[in-house]
């Protein structure tokens, strides 16, 4: 699986530039897969849920990690419980948006960014695009379907500000940007 392995490099690079310290702080990892991300959050401190619209994602990364603090859920990107809205102070989004079409891509970008907190941080890496003519169809190749900016400057609602968004060039060109809700 593409998504098995470690904690995803431009995530770990992230954490050690910023010196995260999450400790008495909540954090969620959206699209968990089978933990890596999550639990990397988890061993900053962070009081961490991680979900996954996938069952049996859940179900291994729990197996994967069994004496883990990760509270991994079962969950919809498109359909959060309400009380999660605004109640995380780091909110982590790694290849999870560009696996979805849009729609309901607009949809699940509205919802990731709902999730960070007041004084709270939201990251979200994901491969680039080009912009396109028109919206990201299921019809063309993928998923998945990497992000344009405008895709990317979509994260910036309600109230939630861009820090720094990074064109990553390589082999294949991704996005690792940062974007902050005011106190």
């Amino acid at each position: 699986m593409p998504w098995d392995g470690d904690a995803r490099p431009q995530l770990v690079e992230w954490a050690r530039s910023r010196h995260i310290e999450g400790t008495g702080r909540r954090a969620v990892v959206v699209g968990c897969g089978l933990g890596a991300n999550a639990e990397l959050v988890a061993g900053l401190g962070f009081d961490t849920v991680a979900l996954d619209i996938a069952a049996t994602a859940v179900d291994q990364a729990r197996r994967r990690h069994p004496s883990s603090t990760v509270d991994y859920r079962v969950a919809d990107v498109l359909a959060l419980p309400p009380e999660w809205t605004g109640a995380f102070d780091l909110v982590v989004e790694v290849y999870t948006v560009q696996a979805l079409p849009d729609p309901p891509r607009a949809q699940a970008i509205a919802n990731v960014s709902g999730l960070v907190a007041p004084g709270g941080t939201l990251i979200v890496v994901a491969a680039g695009a080009p912009e396109p003519s028109g919206p990201v169809a299921a019809a063309q190749t993928g998923p998945p379907w990497p992000l344009t900016r405008a895709e990317i400057d979509a994260f910036a609602v309600a109230g939630l500000v861009e820090y720094r968004v990074e064109r990553l060039d390589g082999a294949t060109p991704r996005w690792r940007a940062e974007f902050r809700r005011p106190a």
